[in-house]
């Protein structure tokens, strides 16, 4: 039996139950109604598309204007005003997301600013105190005897140093601890940034990859397909490696005997 042969209430009924168990989408039904021109009529059926309608835009109120026109014109006038809001919220997110990355950039530049701040900071103080921990060291070693050429040296330096040298020896150890820390600080902080803000850069080129990735809601019926379908793989896939182990233990009893 060809499909001409089917009557017209056969293929009505297929696609009223299509449609009402969500099997059939407005994707289905566009592609039917190319498919021959009593399809095309048929799939044209205002009980058809209002089912759509109701499942698609529940909230959608029909007017006294609009009751007037096919519905299949209604779902049409409404997916495209839904398209059109969606790609509208879609670019106000991308606004967002690029004024987010712009945001961590310039967390980035200046945690890397403050940071070179520091290091430079650390590598003066640590010079200093490598300066003044040497005229402490010639302090020390004019109290004894020493050829008069080193010893010339060494008053020479601490002669040139006019600031108390264990008084700022402390300073300098607190300033360089302190400048340790805010290092580590900086740096802990620099990381927890960059780590966000690829993760901004990924989710804005994943938005701009994917900016509509279908314009029809999940409806209860696709998620309840979908479960079946997860259950009959996994009930296969049990069923299949019983019938497995069956066999492999029938061939080692075999190799036994």
């Amino acid at each position: 039996m060809s499909a001409n042969e089917i009557p017209d209430e056969l293929w009505r009924k297929i696609l009223e139950i299509g449609v009402k168990s969500s099997a059939f989408s407005y994707k289905d039904l566009c592609c039917i109604s190319i498919t021959s021109r009593r399809l095309r009529r048929l799939s044209s059926d205002d009980c058809f598309w209002d089912l759509l309608l109701f499942h698609d835009f529940p909230t959608h109120i029909i007017s006294a204007s609009s009751s007037q026109s096919p519905t299949k014109f209604i779902y049409k006038t409404r997916f495209e005003r839904d398209k059109e809001r969606k790609l509208a919220a879609h670019r106000r997110a991308l606004l967002r997301k690029e004024s987010e990355i712009s945001e961590w950039r310039r967390r980035i530049r200046e945690l890397e600013s403050r940071l070179s701040e520091e290091a430079d900071r650390l590598q003066s103080a640590s010079l200093e105190f490598s300066n003044l921990h040497k005229v402490r060291q010639a302090s020390v070693a004019l109290k004894v005897w020493q050829p008069e050429v080193v010893r010339g040296r060494q008053k020479q330096l601490v002669e040139q140093n006019a600031v108390p040298v264990e008084g700022r020896l402390r300073a300098l150890e607190m300033e360089i601890k302190l400048c340790k820390q805010q290092i580590m600080g900086v740096n802990r902080q620099l990381r927890e940034v960059k780590h966000r803000f690829d993760i901004a850069i990924k989710e804005l080129e994943s938005m701009k990859y994917h900016p509509l990735r279908d314009y029809k809601p999940i409806r209860s019926g696709d998620q309840g397909s979908t479960s079946k379908t997860k259950k009959l793989k996994t009930s296969i896939n049990y069923s299949g490696d019983q019938v497995s182990n069956s066999k492999r233990k029938k061939l080692k009893t075999s190799i036994n005997l």
